[in-house]
């Protein structure tokens, strides 16, 4: 879907375009964003300016929507404002992919990729990460969540894929899948965190 990794096969279609071909930077014009795995921020530089560039591609950086933006990352991640001097390279693991999720927030996206954001995490982290997620879903951003913790994924998604070695070996709606005892069994270890 980013655009980073070279199609093999199929074709990869967003609102009703095919973007098999298109270089990532054009997909973000189109509203694809991202926060990769490993939180990816630019540790040199300033909490301000990662979030500046997460919206790279925007032209209305001196507009009044540019600004009500910044303030939604602000308002999903309060620590983010506290710290928005402060080198991204000094913040914690929680901070940091706090920061990762609102640069890609930054460019306005129809469709938010997220790529193991609780990797690294304490679970009280991984539990607040979880539950911005599940409000940046409520605003009207559709999310493409990668997730190991399954559990947490399941009980916040619409609809969910479970890969094996690359493969897709069931799909559902989230709940019929949290429900299914063999999903249970073998990713949930037999019962259901919350």
């Amino acid at each position: 879907m980013s655009g980073l990794r070279k199609v093999r096969q199929g074709k990869v279609v967003f609102d009703g375009k095919d973007i098999t071909h298109l270089p990532s930077y054009e997909r973000v014009k189109l509203g694809i964003s991202q926060s990769p795995e490993g939180r990816g921020c630019f540790p040199g530089m300033t909490v301000s300016e990662n979030l500046d560039m997460g919206a790279y591609v925007r032209k209305d950086r001196k507009s009044a929507a540019y600004k009500e933006d910044l303030e939604r990352v602000f308002e999903l991640f309060p620590r983010l404002q506290e710290r928005v001097n402060q080198s991204a390279g000094t913040l914690s693991g929680g901070e940091q992919q706090m920061l990762a999720i609102g640069r890609a927030l930054m460019a306005k996206p129809k469709l938010l990729l997220l790529d193991e954001p609780s990797m690294g995490l304490a679970p009280k982290l991984v539990a607040q990460i979880f539950s911005i997620i599940t409000e940046i879903n409520s605003q009207g951003t559709t999310i493409l969540l990668v997730e190991q913790n399954a559990s947490q994924a399941l009980q916040r998604a619409h609809r969910a894929y479970v890969l094996e070695v690359g493969r897709v070996v069931k799909t559902a709606d989230a709940k019929s899948l949290l429900d299914d005892d063999s999903v249970r069994a073998a990713y949930l270890g037999g019962s259901v965190e919350g």
